[in-house]
């Protein structure tokens, strides 16, 4: 199992903006000196705690500071931007990243974005559809092109001057296009079957209980099995909030105790996801009535936290409700104390994971 890092990234809104931006670029840096194979970083435009306004633009800050790190949009929410100008953005950090780059996708999920650049009321699944397939056919084809949809068209037809490259859209560097990478978010998601279908591989979210974690592999197994391609369980990607300390008492105080930057995540995000209609998220049980879903109830159930040995425990537990998947991605939270932060970051690769990945193999031999 390799090991990942993924941060929306979500900040008390009183802090400091340009401080937590140095924080984001921080962990990553860490994350790539500490040997994670990978980090997403998610954007969100109208957020005050989700502070950063473009993935994109925040991985160029990147591409010179790390080294081995691929780096990957999480998510490029596609219909607040026009598909012409996505499909040049992403080839271009494509070919600066030389390859490091994963093309994280969404129909975005934050209302006020959608409100802002006037989709609230629109079908955002069909107009993140109609852009993927644009971007795709902008890569796939030569200009002038002709592509006309519901929402958007692109054409270069009256401008086209091929001799000087006017007109023309650049590819990526990698052919034919980055992996394309998209976060499921909800239980027995329909859309991970349709990723698997079109040969895009899932991230589950780590603000799922591990029965909905779960159900994914099962949908992308369905995917996989309607396009002819078999579906590799290394391909999948899980989320998790994971704090891990020198003691017990210290982890769990930072994790689930009074100002914690996981209760300040979680009850940030519960009144986004449940004052949208998405109570279930957060249930073990879907029988489970909303008043059962407190903010204690959501930390204990989806927050791994203690010292390694704990973690590791704990880890191997969940893997045994979700299944086997191929790359863990630790989630960045808020650094309430920054050498804790990175002491936690540190175990997570220097201990937790050879332990993980040494049972596991011990688990498969056994088999």
């Amino acid at each position: 199992m390799k090991l990942g890092y993924f941060t929306m990234p979500l900040h008390p809104p009183t802090r400091n903006y340009t401080e937590t931006l140095k924080e984001d670029r921080e962990a990553i840096v860490l994350a790539d000196r500490l040997g994670y194979a990978e980090a997403f970083v998610g954007e969100h435009v109208t957020d005050r705690a989700e502070t950063i306004t473009s993935c994109l633009a925040f991985i160029a800050s990147l591409i010179d500071a790390t080294k081995r790190i691929k780096l990957g949009s999480g998510t490029v929410n596609l219909p607040n931007s026009h598909p012409a100008a996505v499909a040049a953005q992403v080839a271009m950090i494509d070919h600066l990243l030389e390859g490091r780059f994963l093309f994280g996708i969404s129909p975005g999920g934050l209302r006020s974005d959608a409100e802002a650049f006037g989709n609230l009321d629109s079908d955002r699944t069909a107009m993140f559809v109609e852009a993927i397939d644009m971007v795709l056919k902008l890569w796939s084809t030569e200009p002038p092109y002709r592509l006309e949809g519901k929402f958007w068209k692109v054409t270069t037809e009256r401008t086209l001057d091929i001799e000087i490259g006017q007109g023309a859209i650049l590819k990526p560097y990698q052919k034919p296009h980055p992996p394309i990478v998209v976060t499921a978010v909800a239980p027995f998601s329909k859309g991970v079957t349709a990723a698997a279908e079109r040969g895009w591989t899932p991230i589950s979210a780590n603000f799922l209980q591990p029965p909905w974690v779960a159900s994914h592999w099962p949908k992308y197994l369905e995917g996989c099995k309607n396009a002819g391609r078999v579906a590799d369980r290394r391909d999948w990607r899980v989320a998790k909030s994971i704090f891990i300390a020198d003691d017990d008492v210290a982890a769990c105080r930072y994790a689930k105790g009074e100002g914690s930057p996981y209760r300040f995540y979680f009850r940030n995000l519960m009144r986004k996801l449940i004052g949208n209609g998405r109570p279930e998220l957060f249930k073990r049980d879907r029988a489970m009535p909303d008043s059962a879903i407190t903010l204690d109830y959501v930390v204990d159930s989806l927050v791994i936290c203690g010292t390694v040995d704990s973690v590791v425990d704990q880890l191997l537990a969940f893997r045994e409700t979700t299944g086997d998947f191929g790359t863990l991605l630790y989630a960045g939270h808020d650094w309430v104390d920054a050498k804790l932060g990175r002491r936690s970051m540190e175990l997570m690769a220097t201990e937790v994971m050879p332990r993980i990945n040494k049972a596991i193999g011990v688990s498969a031999a056994a088999e």
